[in-house]
């Protein structure tokens, strides 16, 4: 099944993850389970960029389900060019979106993610409303 990244969402991080040769199996392509690191990598690295790191005391997102679409191989050397976006607040979850493309080929989408992303308490793991400033961030 195929799940397709809706038109209407919200820009709000990008960056650059270098491919590394590890991570390449034996078919000579990047890894299937690479392209979820790196939707991970987006989301946490888009929180340390708002100033917002997740600590075990504190709250967090925690993801409820995630896919990946695969359209093109990445390979090694190359560096990922991952654009992040954001959509859909309910009371206590957003939509996360993340293209894939290479950095040398910037309009070329190798593969495409999301994630439905539920904030959390951590230490009584347990939904929480959208924090007013998170609200503000995945509204358009």
């Amino acid at each position: 099944m195929r799940i397709e990244i809706p038109e209407k969402k919200k820009l709000v991080f990008e960056t650059h993850i270098p491919i590394r040769w590890g991570d390449m199996d034996a078919m000579g392509h990047l890894n299937n389970a690479s392209y979820f690191r790196f939707l991970e990598i987006g989301r946490i690295d888009w929180m340390h960029s708002i100033d917002r790191q997740p600590t075990p005391e504190g709250q967090a997102m925690v993801i409820v389900n995630a896919f990946c679409n695969f359209y093109r191989q990445l390979e090694y050397p190359g560096t990922v060019l991952l654009k992040m976006y954001v959509s859909d607040p309910g009371r206590t979850t957003f939509e996360s979106w993340a293209t894939m493309a290479r950095t040398d080929a910037p309009e070329v989408i190798c593969a495409a993610g999301g994630a439905t992303t539920i904030w959390v308490d951590v230490a009584k793991q347990k939904a929480q409303p959208l924090p007013d400033w998170l609200r503000a961030l995945v509204s358009d």
